[in-house]
């Protein structure tokens, strides 16, 4: 399918970029001692664990129903968002304590080698910056929660990644030396923010809250203007990862023909389809005026 096939190239972008910028920051801190680098040495590391987490998630949910799974795996990517921000939480409380250790320390920790910093950390912005870009055409294309969560999180990195430049140059030009662990602070809150907006979207969807009101406005608006459809009652959604559940009963004439009440429901059911492609549709057909 083209929506699998999509959302699998920004899993796997996203391992791929994880990886380089992991190597790249511990070489960079090794060389440099600073914290603000350490903070987004820690956050990609999250990034690669919560990214080959999602790949997973990704190609588990793309699999066919089967007998135990009858409505299909797309709540798999549901668990993997509420695993992300989970890991994103634990990462930002270990990030925040040590920024603030450090602040209240007597001897700011110097920094060296600020240069090979900086040019790991423009490195990481460039390849974030292209890695996000793809990410958010795959989510707009797919709807899949796996790929936004991600794409979320990497946006939250560009942030960080300039203030670890800036506490670099600071370091670097006057000594200020606090300016990193001011940065890595301001980056643990980035995450917390983050990781609570994913975690309430992936819980919601494991709750079966329904589709988001405007996919709702817009079915009942087929379901008004569709020929042959007297009223419509029961319209229930549910989300599960990118794919949302429709089910609608809608009143037709009793005296027709099954064929004909049949491509009345089929023809709601394909404009639908062209609206959600990925959605899962049932259409319940009543007579009217007896749909007690």
């Amino acid at each position: 399918m083209p929506d699998t096939r999509l959302n699998l190239s920004a899993g796997i972008a996203s391992v791929a970029v994880a990886t380089i910028l992991v190597l790249a920051k511990l070489w960079a801190l090794s060389l440099t001692g600073s914290l603000s680098i350490a903070a987004s040495l820690a956050d990609s590391a999250m990034d690669f664990l919560i990214a080959a987490g999602g790949l997973l998630a990704i190609y588990y949910a793309s699999r066919p129903p089967d007998d135990d799974h009858t409505f299909g795996h797309t709540s798999a990517e549901d668990l993997a968002a509420l695993a992300q921000s989970v890991f994103i939480l634990v990462s930002a409380g270990v990030i925040g304590v040590t920024s603030v250790r450090r602040l209240l320390s007597p001897a700011p920790k110097e920094m060296m080698a600020e240069g090979a910093g900086i040019a790991v950390m423009i490195l990481s912005i460039v390849l974030t910056i292209a890695l996000v870009l793809w990410q958010r055409h795959v989510a707009r294309k797919t709807g899949s929660k796996v790929v936004s969560a991600d794409s979320l999180h990497y946006v939250g990195d560009l942030i960080p990644n300039i203030g670890a430049i800036l506490a670099l140059l600071a370091s670097s030009m006057f000594g200020f030396h606090q300016l990193d662990s001011v940065v890595a602070l301001g980056a643990a809150g980035i995450l917390v923010v983050g990781a609570l907006n994913i975690g309430k979207s992936a819980w919601d969807a494991l709750m079966d809250r329904a589709a988001p009101p405007e996919m709702i406005e817009a079915i009942e608006t087929m379901a008004k203007d569709m020929p042959g459809i007297y009223a419509y009652h029961d319209l229930k959604t549910r989300m599960a990862g990118s794919k949302p559940f429709v089910n609608i009963h809608i009143e037709v004439n009793g005296d027709q023909t099954l064929r004909e009440a049949h491509a009345i429901s089929a023809g709601l059911k394909r404009q639908i389809l062209d609206a959600y492609p990925n959605a899962d549709v049932i259409v319940h057909k009543d007579v009217a005026g007896e749909a007690d």
